[in-house]
């Protein structure tokens, strides 16, 4: 069995992920070979260091600098990579040819020696706000049988791990040994085997790319990529409109029309896998920051460890509404965190109906017959109209009793107080790369735990012990129709104990100036590599 066999059912995506691209005629020839491409992003950037932070803008940004065994294609299947292909040797051991004559950036030869290293550095990057350590925790041993051959042995069988380790940026030994995420930051250890390379990194505002003329995939059109932060919805677009950027993503939802008009810009367009989603916090028995009585004082207890809240906070929720008019259009209502047709998507888990009435007579069922207070919290410059969003469902739940003030804060301020679980509830997003539902189970519900690698984005830290094994029991089963069985009932028991609210899933939307083509990705990374002449495609 090499590569191709995992392209199979197991991780497919569903054909309506296919990319629709909206426009009109393109450029006449190709860019000249000076050319630099602009592209103008809505999240922003936190770290250079590939394993630091498992964000999406993060990883985009990683995808040029470094490469993976296992790439993903727009649709989210994976392809070939550093890894030339791979088959299981054993029912516990996973065998990669690597690809020869892979250089890094600083001319030295790529290895299974580096792969051996990022398995090791990969989950143990200090201060991380959430990690990579989930993709590689059924790894138990790695080795390294020859320059071009790795085997990696795990207590089980696990038959997702090609899929995992397409989420694993590869560094290589030489300059990732003892460096620290700051080293990354400053261009020292920036040094992959990917498209372009590092010229130069400045936080919060953008990051300036190079060709690799030696890219063993070969070269990219584009001799230069400045990768700009540009938090301002409209501004982005005034940008685009401008000719000061050539792409851009999150294209505001109030844009789109007046961009579908206007004959300078092309939209491209593909169902998302991004759930947009709020978060409670599980880490406390006792009082929660941010939620009082009405009187202001600290509830004695943790609301939201009583199912009946949770489900009365969902219930209370109008997505419809929400999709309608806060992300007009451009989301779809889930209950769930897969859109209809992947892989474990469960057919019967529906959104929650939205029901003031029995939201109140469940809270007062719980003890709180006048409601409460609270403090939603989220991010205001990650996600397309996110504070739009938190300020609708604070709207939603105080009809119910439940007041609520809104707290938006930029990504870079938010993310690391998320991370430490100062939050009572917030809004963030998850977007399920593998195409599968175990993606999200292992990471933001599988219990935390540090030595099991499990949880590792799981910033509420909820904890159901019987879904936990569940889940394992799901990701060790071989045959492809008993897996996705046991992964639905996963995701049933998960969105019956209400361990995460869902709300919506993105429409993933980036534009371009006339005459370029964007590849629109279900992973919503925004890439360099994904942008072509019209008459290139």
């Amino acid at each position: 069995m090499t590569h191709q066999t995992t392209r199979r059912r197991l991780l497919a995506v569903p054909a309506a992920l296919g990319a629709a691209t909206l426009g009109g005629p393109g450029f006449a020839q190709t860019p000249p070979a000076d050319r630099t491409l602009t592209i103008g992003i809505g999240g922003s950037v936190t770290s250079l260091d590939p394993h630091f932070y498992n964000a999406s803008p993060n990883n985009s940004l990683s995808m040029h600098i470094f490469d993976f065994l296992v790439q993903r294609d727009a649709a989210a299947r994976p392809q070939p990579g550093l890894a030339e292909s791979w088959r299981p040797v054993g029912d516990t051991v996973w065998e990669f040819k690597l690809r020869s004559g892979v250089k890094w950036h600083d001319g030295r030869d790529f290895t299974a020696d580096d792969v051996a290293f990022t398995v090791e550095r990969a989950p143990n990057v200090p201060n991380s706000p959430g990690g990579f350590g989930g993709f590689v925790r059924a790894i138990t041993r790695t080795e390294v049988v020859d320059p071009l051959t790795i085997r990696f042995h795990t207590a089980a069988p696990h038959p997702l791990l090609p899929t995992e380790l397409a989420s694993v940026a590869v560094i290589s030994r030489h300059a990732g040994q003892g460096a620290s995420t700051e080293d990354y930051n400053s261009g020292k250890a920036a040094i992959g085997t990917g498209p372009y390379r590092l010229v130069s990194y400045r936080p919060g505002d953008r990051t300036e790319l190079v060709r690799n003329d030696a890219y063993w995939g070969g070269a990219e059109p584009w001799a230069r990529v400045s990768y700009r932060f540009i938090a301002n919805d409209s501004a982005r677009t005034a940008a685009l409109l401008a000719g000061d950027v050539d792409l851009i993503d999150q294209v505001p939802s109030s844009d789109l029309e007046r961009l579908r008009r206007d004959n300078r810009a092309v939209l491209h367009e593909i169902q998302g896998l991004r759930l947009i989603y709020l978060v409670m916090d599980f880490s406390r028995d006792g009082s929660v920051p941010f939620v009082t009585d009405h009187a202001g004082q600290p509830l004695p207890r943790n609301p939201f460890r009583d199912i009946r809240v949770r489900q009365a906070l969902s219930m209370a929720i109008n997505r419809e509404a929400l999709t309608r008019q806060v992300m007009e259009g451009t989301a779809q209502p889930t209950g769930q965190w897969l859109p209809p047709g992947s892989y474990s998507y469960n057919p019967e888990v529906r959104p929650t109906a939205f029901n003031a009435d029995r939201a109140r007579q469940l809270l007062a069922e719980a003890g709180y017959p006048q409601g409460f207070r609270l403090t939603l919290h989220g991010p205001n410059d990650r996600y397309p109209n996110d504070a739009r969003t938190i300020q609708a469902v604070a709207q939603m739940w105080t009809r119910i009793g439940v007041q609520t003030q809104v707290d938006a804060q930029p990504w870079a301020a938010f993310s690391p107080r998320n991370a430490r679980q100062e939050y009572a509830i917030r809004l963030v997003g998850w977007g399920s790369v593998t195409g599968e539902a175990s993606y999200l189970l292992v990471n933001i519900l599988g219990t935390f735990d540090q030595a099991k690698r499990t949880g590792a984005s799981n910033n509420g830290r909820y904890s159901n012990p019987e879904l936990d094994a569940l889940t394992a029991r799901a990701v060790a089963t071989l045959d492809d129709g008993q897996r996705e069985r046991l992964l639905q009932d996963a995701v049933k028991m998960a969105m019956n104990d209400q361990g995460i609210i869902p709300l919506f899933q993105l429409v993933n939307i980036w534009a371009t100036r006339r005459g370029l083509t964007y590849d629109a990705r279900a992973d919503e990374r925004t890439l360099a590599m994904s942008v072509r002449p019209a008459t290139m495609r």
